[in-house]
């Protein structure tokens, strides 16, 4: 009763959605508190848009065992997702705006969204880039750039701090072994990719705005991985599993309450 000395009254009953609407929270909360803890979670986008699971993991906190996890229970592309000022301070480009090329794509892709690739990178500190252990260094020192963005440690604008796009090309090279991926600068109201999920939760949680995200895959078909057949792995691993549609729910009464 929230406090309340009263005994003997009847709680009102939840409706229907709203007791969507508290589960759905509750799971959004879960999975906050695990990317806060350093910890993946599973999203699913929505059935009418591509229809996949993504793993997504914080980018501070992955090291070889957990790029190896993402390389074999997932199986799909391992990209970091990034927040737009954060992109915007590397002077990262969409992909497609910096690249000429015949092939280019110039709309939007099968699902009906503009593609969010940008660059791809390695730390300097790699060999080859593509080894658990050099991609994971690319990716947990991609999370430090989006923390001294986000911290503001970078680019003071008046010479007393180092300038963001010089210090990210001391840092990384281009072409690498991880693809960088620019979230859509209003996030959830502008796109509802993975891209957009993953920092939303990032910002949410409080941690660096860049955030793994992996696509599951189905070892059998070689298709994406069944909501059913990823919901189970979630479960067996303990992971919070999240419906993109939960997400845009949560976090718009979350604003609400604010």
């Amino acid at each position: 009763m929230g406090g309340s000395d009263v005994r003997g009254e009847e709680e009102p009953a939840e409706t229907g959605g709203d007791h969507r609407a508290s589960g759905a929270t509750d799971s959004v909360d879960r999975a906050i508190e695990a990317f806060r803890a350093g910890e993946p979670i599973c999203v699913h986008d929505a059935d009418d848009r591509e229809g996949e699971t993504d793993i997504l993991y914080p980018a501070t906190a992955v090291d070889p065992d957990a790029l190896a996890q993402l390389r074999n229970d997932a199986g799909g592309l391992v990209c970091v997702a990034l927040a737009a000022d954060v992109a915007d301070a590397a002077d990262l480009p969409y992909y497609v705006d910096a690249v000429e090329h015949p092939a280019t794509m110039t709309g939007a892709t099968a699902y009906g969204d503009r593609p969010s690739f940008s660059l791809t990178v390695n730390h300097s500190g790699t060999y080859t880039g593509i080894t658990d252990e050099d991609r994971a260094l690319t990716i947990s020192e991609l999370g430090g750039f989006a923390a001294d963005v986000a911290d503001g440690a970078l680019g003071g604008g008046d010479g007393t701090l180092a300038d963001p796009t010089d210090a990210f090309a001391e840092e990384f090279r281009v072409p690498g072994h991880v693809h960088l991926l620019r979230a859509a600068p209003e996030l959830l109201d502008e796109r509802r990719g993975h891209t957009e999920f993953a920092v939303a939760l990032a910002e949410e949680a409080g941690i660096p705005p860049a955030v793994v995200v992996c696509e599951m895959l189905d070892d059998a078909s070689g298709e994406e991985l069944s909501v059913a057949g990823a919901r189970e792995y979630a479960d067996r691993h303990d992971i919070p599993f999240l419906e993109g549609e939960d997400v845009v729910g949560a976090l718009q009464r979350d604003t609400e309450r604010r």
